[in-house]
């Protein structure tokens, strides 16, 4: 876990004046491009999950250290205490992820003409297709959309407007089985248990820990004689 102090670090000296800023609407040009440095940097932190209350704590040790008032001789003391906190707070998530993923996979197995899997994955034909399936050594065009259970999508190349092309065994485990159900042409809504996911871990900050994922797909083509586009941030892979 240590891993995140550094850019933690960085964050308390560069966003410290993030307190006043908290109550501002970003307006001129300038004013958008610090605003969203500050969200870039705030990923960093995004684990540990704050109160409102513990965030003003934040902002304020942000302010002090920005305008140097703040001792910065104890900031490696507090190291081992933040790094416990953080993971305390990412496994608590965790299992929130869980226990909410646990009871929606169960309501989507029950629904009229979902599938659920050996694997644990399930997956509802929304439109038949009627070309060939592919195979897992194969490279597919798709489009879809991601979403955690809440209905946060987290990663959409419909919204892009740019299907994706990857080999279909270099994905998670949950696409490379449900790709394989599916048909060219074919639309459906994959469920997928954190273990044929992102895991216990995630891949914070975008991806949850234990998160149960949900995707629309259209299998769009089975790709021959081209390589596969780098999949975007967020994919499935």
């Amino acid at each position: 876990m240590r891993r995140f102090a550094l850019p933690l670090l960085t964050s308390v000296v560069v966003l410290a004046g993030c307190a006043d800023a908290a109550q501002q609407t970003p307006k001129t040009d300038d004013d958008k491009a610090l605003y969203n440095l500050g969200v870039m940097l705030s990923s960093s932190i995004t684990t540990f999950h704050f109160t409102p209350k513990e965030l003003e704590l934040v902002q304020a040790g942000l302010a002090d250290g920005a305008q140097e008032k703040a001792n910065t001789e104890d900031l490696e003391k507090y190291i081992a205490k933040l790094q416990e906190l953080q993971k305390t707070r990412v496994a608590a998530a965790a299992e929130k992820e869980k226990t909410s993923g646990t009871a929606f996979l169960a309501k989507a197995a029950a629904e009229k003409d979902a599938t659920k899997t050996e694997s644990g994955l399930v997956i509802k034909t929304v439109k038949a297709g009627t070309g060939d399936s592919p195979k897992a050594d194969n490279q597919v065009k798709v489009h879809y959309e991601g979403k955690f259970t809440d209905g946060k999508v987290f990663d959409s190349s419909i919204k892009r407007n740019e299907p994706a092309v990857f080999p279909l065994g270099g994905v998670i485990p949950c696409w490379t089985e449900a790709l394989q159900l599916m048909k060219v042409g074919g639309k459906a809504q994959v469920v997928c248990p954190p273990n044929l996911a992102y895991g216990e871990e995630g891949r914070p900050p975008q991806m949850r820990g234990g998160a149960t994922l949900v995707f629309d797909v259209e299998l769009l083509e089975i790709v021959k004689g081209e390589a596969a586009a780098p999949a975007a941030p967020g994919a499935p892979r």
